[in-house]
């Protein structure tokens, strides 16, 4: 094992600031609100988003499904949990069974009352297509019905698509972070 470090950066909103706005759905896709019974289908999509990805390396339970579930159960299970800023995002019509699920956000309220939206992830057959910012803008829709004025992210800094959707809704960087990351030769 080698370790390595990755740069990474803390994103704030400060959500009285910044209009929110109703997010537009791109054509053929749809939000589904949280519901317990989607858990399964959030933690297949994290998997299919982050397996091949820089933070895979910073968070390898994002390589093995059955770890994605288990980081589902443990977001979904805490105190803060937001189920109103947590969405799923699907690709396809009517009938429900004909629909591809293709992304996914959480977010959780921290102990002095601020918001953390928690791995957006869009499977990478989907990005580029507006997915991401609609599943971005509602999080922060349901932050904001919660009560809450401030929300944060952490994102890698060599993940400029991610950083210029933050920035694109009014993230801004707060701090910059150094995280150690254990590699295994396969890794490199």
């Amino acid at each position: 094992m080698a370790v390595t470090y990755f740069k990474r950066y803390r994103m704030e909103m400060d959500l009285g600031k910044i209009p929110i706005g109703r997010p537009v759905v791109p054509p053929g896709y749809q939000l589904l609100p949280w519901h317990v019974d989607l858990l399964e289908l959030h933690a297949e999509v994290k998997y299919f988003s982050f397996r091949h990805e820089i933070d895979a390396q910073l968070f390898p339970c994002f390589t093995d499904l059955s770890a994605c579930r288990r980081l589902m159960q443990d977001i979904t299970s805490r105190t803060g949990f937001l189920p109103g800023a947590t969405w799923l995002a699907v690709f396809g019509g009517h009938p429900s069974w004909l629909m591809e699920p293709c992304g996914t956000i959480q977010a959780v309220v921290d102990s002095a009352g601020e918001g953390w939206i928690q791995n957006v992830g869009v499977v990478p057959e989907h990005r580029r297509r507006g997915v991401g910012q609609c599943l971005l803008r509602s999080c922060l829709a349901g932050c904001a019905q919660a009560g809450l004025t401030r929300v944060h992210l952490e994102v890698t800094a060599d993940n400029l698509p991610a950083i210029r959707l933050y920035e694109g809704v009014g993230f801004s960087v707060a701090r910059t972070l150094i995280k150690p990351a254990e590699l295994s030769w396969h890794s490199w």
